[in-house]
């Protein structure tokens, strides 16, 4: 089995749906982690909320510090954003990066609606690049 790490900023958004999406699309051949570089502490709830809708429980899962990960060996390491991408320390067990940037929905304004619909589009957005890069491997 391929392992995968997923890393961010904060280890609250993007990171953690990636991790959920990599697995199920992985369909047991990929093994799934992310982290980030300084973690917020929680699983943003809009995160949990749009993953639900996918049949994707969030609700159990933490922020967790790339740190966890230094002496773990990974097929591939992923940064999904820019600032992970510059801030994360080199992972010495890591056999490929690939850098993946997508919007922080956690920045997204406006009604609980809108904020929604971005956490959507990014939700969406993550699993058809994880999608494409899995056929591409194949």
């Amino acid at each position: 089995m391929k392992n995968v790490l997923i890393l961010c900023t904060g280890n609250s958004c993007r990171s953690q749906m990636a991790e959920a999406l990599w697995r199920e699309l992985g369909q047991g051949e990929w093994e799934s982690y992310s982290a980030g570089s300084l973690p917020s502490g929680y699983v943003h709830p809009m995160a949990i909320e749009v993953m639900q809708e996918l049949d994707q429980d969030l609700s159990q899962n933490r922020s967790k510090h790339v740190d966890e990960y230094l002496n773990e060996t990974f097929d591939l390491v992923v940064t999904v954003c820019d600032s992970a991408k510059e801030s994360c320390p080199t992972l010495a067990g890591a056999q490929r990066i690939e850098h993946w940037p997508f919007y922080d929905p956690a920045d997204a304004e406006g009604s609980d609606t809108e904020k929604l619909t971005v956490f959507r589009d990014v939700r969406d957005q993550i699993r058809e690049k994880i999608q494409d890069f899995l056929k591409a491997e194949s």
